[in-house]
């Protein structure tokens, strides 16, 4: 009984680099062409090297080059075509990346001119990593077009043989070979676990943005009216002339190839009728006439309408700036993230702070790759990652408040940041005119989005992103860089010699002149912010001279990024990234200085930068940092912490009290007799 004869080979080759694959592609052609010249010692390609070559091949997804190298059995049993169909789905279907295969050895079977080729496989997949250990069979076959007999061998063995020259050791395949327990009518199956979008909350856990309900319109092809071709034709015009859609799109959908006679065909989401306030709106109200729109919809035979989840905004154009959208994810969207878990029908934020926070908002799909059989059984579990659930972001707004502010400003063209001034809570960020972010959810029409980008009031600008002149709310930062440098003192008379509601330097100055709107005695520096005198901060500035007030201004952090979760114009640059207290370069003439120290000229603040600037004042002369997100106990951070001494602080504090409490104050509208309030109104030129 002839022995059995045992190899054993140890080899790990990691298949990723295409360089890698290409020069193993041409030393395979090189040794081919040495084995078919040489003569005296040539020996086929033993099987382990046959079966990393044929690994490489499938790491290139070269399928027809696999095939090649399978034996005439093989072959016989499984065509070429059905070959490559059925390994091209399994591997790319499952996203099989990354393929190791580790030989553990090479063995004989006894009698049967087979070698039997063991390894441990790992790949990486659409589910995680997918590791098993498999067994191939190869066997010597003849190789393309070898008919030779080497009859010296003949005659040895008593038999006929094919020269070594002629044969090469040949796969012999079947389903198991792509993974272990896998059988010829089996599946693969990749089963999606939708991961739940997490909320936006506000302070109080009121959601901002989270799970809704809204109505599906849609079409069941069954139901529609079929007496003549005409009815059905009438139900789609009316359908197109309700909704605004075209009749074509509607058309297009009815033809889709897995619509059948019973399904429910979408053709547009409408908001949600609210039946609770429905009886005490007015006939113009939007809910009234969503369901007089829904009723009439219903008449049209096939039409059906279904609650559907949706992303909901209920705070709507009141915080549509601050909260932002989602859409449905593009082909340039799913190849810029690819591998980060976006599948065709994912949504993706667009804005605000569902674009900020998507990362945490999306979670994470969970996947099972399994084997399946035919009945749609489970037989084994290949890979699996667990669904993770998008987090929910909690903010510091509260929403009532947003709500008043925005109720308040709605018809201006407004910019309001609310923040506490001793955490740098950011309590309300409103933008007015807005847009209803619902709308981009349930797919607005052309008419919506055209009417949105064409209004002269530009709704869809965020504006507490931008940067503006501030006005008159700028003159008490320019009074702590006064005091500061030693320009002004808390009593200093310094306004005494102003010629009444117009001044100018000198004669240089042509026909210009600052002017303001009270007269007022004495010049303090108290008396110029209750009166709001333009007059006083601007020869202020001028004390100052352009280089000590811009390096006011530095130290205010006008070159440098405001640490806040949401990326601004920042007051301090320009488009090219330099810093940039102005429209120009530089603060280049008397004039520009002088208007620019009553918040006019060429200073240019974001709203969230000014508002943390004014934190220095109740917090001895320490500027915090603005923030969005919620913090169980809200610890105020310093970010600038010398921007004044305490008694500069207090000084401009109290002064900006008087605002209020004077009766000659420009904030005295404002005054309560429960809380002490400090301020300062400022009106501005567009910017």
């Amino acid at each position: 009984m002839r022995s059995r004869r045992r190899r054993r080979r140890s080899r790990a080759v990691i298949i990723i680099p295409l360089v890698l694959v290409c020069l193993m592609a041409a030393a395979a052609g090189m040794a081919f062409l040495w084995f078919a010249k040489g003569q005296a010692g040539v020996r086929q390609a033993a099987p382990d090297e046959r079966f990393m070559e044929y690994t490489g091949y499938l790491t290139e997804g070269n399928y027809e080059a696999m095939y090649r190298m399978l034996d005439s059995g093989s072959r016989m049993d499984i065509s070429q075509e059905e070959f490559i169909t059925r390994n091209k789905k399994i591997y790319e279907g499952i996203g099989a990346s990354s393929i190791r295969v580790d030989i553990a050895g090479v063995e004989e079977k006894e009698d049967q001119g087979i070698q039997t080729v063991s390894y441990e496989t790992s790949m990486e997949s659409l589910a995680g990593t997918i590791h098993f250990f498999n067994q191939v069979d190869f066997k010597l076959e003849a190789s393309s077009g070898a008919v030779g007999t080497d009859s010296h061998d003949s005659e040895k063995a008593g038999k006929k043989r094919k020269t070594a020259k002629d044969e090469e050791y040949r796969l012999i395949w079947n389903d198991r070979v792509i993974f272990p327990n896998l059988s010829w009518n089996d599946k693969v199956r990749v089963t999606t676990d939708k991961a739940v979008r997490g909320s936006v909350l506000d302070r109080n856990g009121i959601m901002l943005a989270g799970k809704g309900s809204a109505s599906m319109v849609g079409l069941v092809p069954g139901k529609m009216s079929r007496e003549a071709d005409n009815d059905s034709e009438d139900g789609i015009n009316r359908l197109s002339e309700l909704l605004g859609v075209s009749a074509d799109s509607i058309r297009k959908k009815l033809s889709a190839n897995w619509v059948k006679d019973d399904s429910l065909v979408p053709i547009k989401t409408l908001k949600k009728v609210d039946e609770l306030n429905l009886q005490s709106a007015l006939p113009e109200d939007e809910n009234v006439q969503n369901r007089a729109l829904q009723d009439e919809l219903l008449t049209i035979p096939g039409v059906m309408i279904t609650d559907t989840p949706v992303r909901y905004y209920p705070l709507g154009e009141k915080a549509a700036h601050l909260v932002g959208y989602v859409q449905n994810v593009t082909a340039e969207d799913l190849e810029e993230h690819k591998g980060e878990g976006y599948l065709p029908d994912s949504v993706i934020g667009r804005s605000g702070m569902e674009g900020l926070f998507e990362k945490e908002l999306k979670g994470q799909n969970g996947r099972i790759i399994s084997i399946v059989t035919s009945q749609g059984e489970e037989q084994q579990v290949l890979a699996a990652i667990p669904r993770i659930d998008g987090q929910d972001i909690t903010l510091t707004i509260d929403s009532s408040l947003q709500e008043l502010v925005y109720d308040t400003f709605r018809d201006s063209k407004s910019c309001t940041v609310a923040m506490n001034p001793y955490t740098g809570e950011v309590l309300a960020l409103v933008n007015t005119p807005s847009y209803d972010n619902n709308d981009f959810i349930l797919g607005m029409s052309e008419e919506t989005w055209t009417g949105l980008n064409e209004d002269e009031r530009k709704p869809m600008l965020n504006r507490f992103r931008q940067r503006f002149a501030p006005g008159s709310s700028f003159k008490p930062i320019t009074g702590v860089i006064g005091l500061a440098a030693g320009v002004l003192t808390p009593d200093e008379n310094f306004g005494e010699d102003a010629a009444g509601l117009s001044w100018q330097k000198d004669a240089g100055w042509g026909g210009y002149y600052v002017t303001t709107l009270q007269d007022y005695k004495p010049g303090t520096l108290q008396n110029a912010l209750i009166y709001s005198d333009n007059i006083f901060f601007a020869k202020a500035a001028l004390e100052l001279g352009a280089d000590r007030f811009t390096d006011g201004l530095d130290r205010f952090g006008f070159n440098q990024v405001v640490p806040f979760e949401r990326k601004m114009s920042q007051s301090q640059y320009d488009n090219d990234g330099e810093s940039q207290y102005s429209n120009a370069d530089r603060i280049e003439t008397e004039i520009q200085l002088a208007d620019s120290g009553y918040g006019q000229g060429q200073v240019l603040v974001n709203p969230i930068h000014l508002a943390s600037l004014y934190t220095m004042f109740p917090n001895q002369g320490k500027v915090l940092k603005p923030y969005l997100v919620y913090k169980d106990t809200p610890v105020p951070e310093i970010w600038i912490e010398d921007a004044c001494t305490q008694e500069t602080a207090e000084t401009v504090e109290d002064a900006m009290k008087a605002v209020i409490s004077s009766e000659h104050g420009t904030g005295h509208a404002a005054m309560r007799s429960d809380i002490t309030l400090a301020g300062k109104t400022g009106t501005a030129e567009i910017k």
